[in-house]
């Protein structure tokens, strides 16, 4: 089975999948056995809603919040700063109709918004605002899980628990609180079938991070109050930290204005933390690094070694996480894609992340945001930012490259004939 948190790759077919998945879903439901087609992560989400109970022909999430009391928790909440942001990113940009959903740690749904006519339709499912959504209440859905695992993620039609949410896919991810790594809530989006494309759940994840960073922007400048920090918790702007990662076998470290070159494996280290906001215990993070030589005392040996090399103002432990959050130029990447800057996007892409790293937890980074810009390949409409792409030393002779800008270029042009012959000659 699959361990992927996207629902299907840039160049699946989204309709056998569909099949796929609900010939296991049947299989499942009515035997308890799981098919080799589920990803893990829903495989695993089904185990524990049928442990849970959870009818999947009789699913009725509890509505726990209305009328004043929805609003004035609402209103305390911190996520409610961080809303105009997100409907600018999600909303008033959206390339199709989709509904937006902020949830709380408990899976509360607190704000639902897009799309009048899927509103509508998702009314008559109760995802509604004050409607409890998590996994244990509702079942495999992405808000739920995404609660569930701490980890964005999406469900795509028939991998949810309950029939009568099948017709719906979505993508989601966790919020937390950028000062203490605690959980704070959950951002979806939830349509049709395009919300569980590996595009939608890397603007997904771009949101997020833009919510917790203007949860402390708004803290710094005094707009917002926060949790006062602890001792060893500098609170400082989060542009005076950066990791670079992109075509580099070992990271450059920027910690407010200077750069340190770090080893191949304290590289891996700080990138699996940077997108761990809570941490990572230190099975887990020797898992992500490599099964072979992941026990915990090498992984504390390292920690040891990288702490005295960047000192003790960015790094905890038990678990091991980061004092500040730790934005990337693969980060920088992404967010150009979420703004629909693809040409910004090749520009800032300097090459894949930590390219000579087989650590498991940094290929999967890796082959994460190589899918994001490809699959964001076929909205690009402008023949001379495809062909840059095309001509970009990362690309040139990647065929899934290739193929994607092939389909978007005019068959009678002149740059549509080269790459077709640049196809085979790589034998494509």
């Amino acid at each position: 089975m699959s361990r992927t948190w996207n629902a299907w790759p840039w160049d699946a077919d989204p309709d056998a999948v569909r099949r796929d998945v609900a010939r296991a879903h049947e299989d499942f439901t009515g035997s308890g056995l799981l098919h080799g087609t589920v990803r893990t992560v829903v495989g695993e989400s089904w185990r524990r809603s049928a442990r849970l109970g959870i009818d999947p022909d009789g699913i009725s999430p509890r509505i726990e919040l209305s009328g004043p009391a929805l609003a004035d928790y609402r209103e305390a909440h911190p996520l409610a700063a961080t809303l105009p942001l997100l409907r600018r990113l999600l909303l008033d940009t959206a390339p199709g109709p989709q509904i937006v959903a902020v949830g709380d740690a408990a899976g509360r749904l607190l704000w639902v918004e897009g799309d009048h006519r899927l509103r509508s339709r998702a009314e008559e499912m109760r995802f509604v605002e004050g409607a409890n959504w998590h996994e244990r209440s509702a079942g495999t859905n992405a808000p739920g899980v995404a609660l569930a695992l701490d980890h964005e993620v999406q469900v795509f039609a028939s991998e949810h628990f309950a029939r009568s949410v099948q017709p719906w896919s979505c993508s989601a991810a966790p919020l937390h609180d950028p000062d203490t790594g605690a959980l704070l809530g959950v951002l979806d989006i939830t349509g049709e079938d395009q919300v569980a494309s590996p595009q939608a759940l890397a603007l997904v994840r771009a949101a997020a991070t833009a919510a917790e960073m203007e949860l402390r922007a708004l803290r710094i400048s005094g707009a917002l109050p926060g949790p006062r920090p602890s001792p060893d918790t500098p609170v400082r702007p989060p542009d005076h930290l950066l990791l670079e990662v992109l075509g580099r076998d070992g990271a450059r470290l920027t910690v407010d204005g200077r750069a340190t070159e770090l080893s191949a494996r304290h590289s891996e280290i700080l990138l699996l933390l940077s997108s761990a906001p809570r941490g990572l215990s230190g099975a887990a993070l020797g898992a992500r690094l490599h099964e072979r030589d992941g026990a915990p005392v090498t992984v504390r040996a390292e920690m040891s070694r990288l702490r005295r090399l960047i000192g003790h103002g960015l790094l905890a432990s038990r678990p091991y996480r980061l004092l500040r959050p730790l934005p990337t130029d693969a980060d920088a990447v992404r967010e150009r894609l979420s703004r629909g800057d693809r040409t910004g996007a090749l520009h800032a892409y300097r090459g894949p992340v930590l390219p000579g790293s087989e650590a498991p937890g940094v290929v999967e980074i890796r082959e994460v945001l190589d899918a994001e810009l490809i699959g964001a390949l076929d909205g690009e409409r402008d023949p001379r930012a495809l062909l840059a792409w095309a001509e970009h030393p990362e690309w040139r002779d990647d065929p899934r490259v290739l193929g994607a800008v092939l389909r978007s270029l005019d068959p009678g042009s002149p740059g549509h004939a080269a790459l077709r012959g640049r196809l085979r000659r790589l034998g494509a």
